[in-house]
């Protein structure tokens, strides 16, 4: 089965297996574990941070970074179509007390800065205090586009001005990175917080790194206990992010080659179109023109007959996500199964 829905579904790769298999471990939550430690620093560095904290996923990542940064009653800027808003369960309030305030994202994944500065609170008694803004990069559900440096640097500048913090969902900022030839590092730098995937396009099977200040990660340890997060002999896992980090980032270059070879194959066929162009990273949007008889849940129905899997994310829109497992005769045999499907409604 060619899986495209995510690259979540991605496997540990050989390299990994074996370093799982063989993996120094002790107690993580007596920090013990030498190869938690390694990975842990390993992910501050790349991110230009002083302390890094594995975490089991990036939701818990971005839940101890708006938990860590703000108090029960305290206000929470983000976009409408950010991962943290929209697919994290509403962690941050039910868990955190933290009230979301949401600003459109704009089709370039970013937040207006007159917006970002419209929405922060008077110093008013009536009013809960603004304290953090929450970007995403790459943003998801804009089509998986990565922010700049200089637009990061920009809202980093405007909101410490006026004493806010910034958390960085750097979910796929190495996919970020490598599509603007820039470092992680850059792309964190004003940044106070930020969290970054092992299990996505990394490949890695479990695990985050939330990374920040020594203060702020020793706060974030409590955090992570708190939330049922602390983990015994770990380094089992943090081998594979550790293979991950050494191994996987420059070839994500090849996800993106390939993403793009894929929307333009799609494109070139009757009644697909591609609303957000081709893709800057890993994620190609899909749309059935209104013409076809079938919704987007029944055509993908139809793949997977064919034996492709595709996210279906709106009534006639689609997610494909290319990554380590999805090569260029995967790419050939998912369009051939799109066209079988398209001239059977004919």
């Amino acid at each position: 089965m060619i899986d495209l829905r995510s690259d979540t579904v991605t496997h540990p790769t050989p390299a990994m297996r074996e370093a799982m298999a063989r993996a120094e471990v002790g107690d993580d939550v007596y920090r013990e574990d030498p190869t938690v430690n390694r990975l842990e620093a390993m992910a501050a560095d790349l991110m230009g941070k002083e302390a890094g904290l594995f975490v089991p996923s990036g939701t818990m990542g971005n839940l101890i970074g708006v938990l860590g940064h703000c108090q029960r009653g305290d206000e929470v800027i983000m976009g409408h179509l950010g991962h943290t808003f929209l697919f994290e369960v509403g962690g941050v309030s039910a868990l955190g007390g933290v009230f979301v305030h949401t600003l459109p994202n704009q089709p370039d994944g970013t937040l207006r800065l007159e917006d970002i500065l419209a929405a922060i609170r008077p110093s008013d008694v009536h009013h809960p205090i603004t304290r953090l803004v929450v970007l995403e990069n790459t943003h998801n559900r804009c089509g998986g586009v990565p922010l700049s440096v200089e637009y990061t640097r920009q809202v980093g500048e405007t909101i410490h001005a006026r004493g806010l913090r910034l958390h960085l969902d750097g979910a796929r900022i190495f996919n970020a990175a490598v599509a603007l030839g820039v470092s992680a590092k850059a792309l964190a730098a004003p940044a106070d917080t930020v969290t970054f995937c092992l299990s996505k396009g990394l490949c890695a099977p479990v695990g985050s790194v939330l990374c920040g200040s020594h203060a702020f990660i020793e706060q974030a340890r409590r955090i992570r206990k708190q939330l049922g997060g602390g983990m015994r002999q770990a380094g089992i896992l943090a081998a594979a992010g550790i293979v991950a980090l050494e191994t996987m980032i420059e070839r994500l270059a090849e996800d993106h080659r390939r993403a793009r070879e894929l929307a333009q194959g799609l494109a070139r066929l009757p009644g697909l179109y591609l609303p957000m162009g081709l893709p800057a990273t890993n994620m190609v949007f899909l749309n059935l023109d209104e013409s076809l008889p079938l919704d987007a849940t029944a055509f993908a129905a139809r793949l997977a007959e064919r034996g492709v899997r595709v996210g279906v994310v709106g009534p006639r829109q689609f997610r494909l996500v290319t990554h380590y497992w999805i090569g260029d005769a995967e790419v050939a045999q998912t369009l051939a199964a799109f066209e079988d499907v398209l001239a059977l409604l004919q």
